[in-house]
């Protein structure tokens, strides 16, 4: 099968929640009002919650405690409580997965630090939607989830990766393609945007040239991530080659920078996304 085919397969297996469904349509229409999107997500208490924590925390640090969802819409903006609403509905359709076959922290812990990573790379550089970069890193490698479901012996030997084996490497040598092809092929079906599939589709510095600045920012911040949940195999800058951060203008201090961010961050961003905490906050 090739990567459309697993996607197909996973798509029928994980299915986005109604109210996720009927959020992304109204927003989608383009004519609703904050009323109107604050209205259909309050009738979601989970997503409502997840809302007001995710504005409440470190991602925005807004001064005063956001109360409403109302309120949450006006200082986000409406296109990045879009894309959260998304996030959230996304790492929410794999909750009931067998978990046997993957430690879905470390899993959600990569996502969320490519996220935050993309994130803070994307303001540091000026980009125009640094929200929506935050939502290509955490759903940057969902495909694995597919190819654990689908073929879990193939993602076993795809996991088996080393200092002389990466992951890009592995994928296409058992797949023919790599996770970030399904990733890419499932998030079209659903209907997310090309600015959140596109950057995801080409995240492999070894095999894309970079068309544009988010496929810069998200190649970075998915080396970055790699090496930063897998220490014990990467050391913190492995395998990242000059051109890579120098084509955005950063320098070796600034990827210290945005590793140190992320870390200080990462365990209160991984219980709002990481679909194993649910239940626990």
């Amino acid at each position: 099968m090739n990567a459309l085919e697993y996607a197909e397969k996973a798509g029928d297996l994980f299915v986005l929640p109604d109210s996720v469904t009927k959020i992304k349509q109204l927003i989608d229409d383009g004519s609703a009002s904050i009323n109107e999107v604050a209205e259909v997500i309050n009738h979601d208490p989970a997503i409502a919650a997840q809302i007001l924590k995710i504005a409440n925390s470190a991602l925005y640090k807004f001064p005063a405690v956001i109360t409403t969802v109302n309120k949450a819409i006006q200082i986000i903006g409406t296109d990045s409580v879009y894309d959260l609403v998304l996030a959230y509905g996304i790492s929410h359709a794999f909750k009931d997965m067998n978990d046997s076959d993957i430690d879905f922290t470390v899993f959600w812990e990569l996502g969320v630090s490519c996220g935050l990573l993309a994130k803070y790379l994307a303001q540091e550089t000026a980009a125009k939607n640094p929200d929506k970069m935050f939502v290509c890193g955490l759903l940057h490698n969902i495909g694995e989830l597919a190819i654990l479901q689908l073929e879990p012996a193939l993602a076993k030997k795809c996991s088996a990766f080393s200092e002389q084996s990466c992951p890009v490497t592995l994928q296409t040598q058992h797949l023919g393609f790599t996770y970030a092809q399904i990733s890419a092929e499932l998030l079209k079906l659903w209907g997310i945007p090309s600015e959140i599939y596109g950057p995801i589709a080409h995240q492999h510095a070894a095999l894309h040239k970079p068309q544009s600045h988010e496929e810069k920012v998200l190649q970075l911040a998915a080396n970055l991530a790699l090496n930063n949940v897998y220490g014990e195999i990467y050391n913190r800058l492995d395998n990242i080659i000059p051109a890579q951060y120098e084509m955005l203008n950063l320098d070796l201090d600034d990827l210290d920078a945005a590793l140190d961010f992320t870390n200080m961050q990462l365990i209160s961003t991984l219980a709002i996304f990481s679909p194993s905490t649910f239940s626990i906050y």
